[in-house]
Order: structure tokens, then sequence, then C-alpha cells
């Protein structure tokens, strides 16, 4: 299946992976989408506490 998702690759302790490999199962996703999850969950506390990280509809920062 062809997305058109940027790609990222996320240099991490093997632990680390390891550990979030069982939290992912756990939860029942796969790791990208925990680790998705987790970021928008960062973001959304960020947000509250700081304000809306605005973009400009194409998914670009504004100033």
């Amino acid at each position: 299946m062809k997305d058109n998702l940027p790609r990222y690759t996320l240099r991490i302790p093997q632990i680390l992976l390891d550990k979030l490999a069982v939290v992912a199962e756990y939860e029942g996703r796969t790791k990208n989408r925990e680790i998705e999850r987790l970021i928008r969950r960062r973001i959304a506390e960020f947000e509250e506490a700081h304000g809306k990280i605005e973009t400009d509809g194409r998914g670009q920062i504004t100033p």
C-alpha cells in the first residue's frame, strides 16, 4: 500500500524499542502507531501550555 506519509528514521536504544514493542502489543497497536500516539499526546500537552501551533493548511508551520 503506497501512501504519501513522510519517512523518518528514529535511532533508539534497543531496550527502549523492545519495551515499546511490549507496550504497543498490549495496547493492540503497531510500534509505529504507538509512537504516533505518544507524539500526538505530547503535542497536545505542549499546545495546552503554550498555545496552538498554527499551520498553513498544507502542514507548514506558520511564523
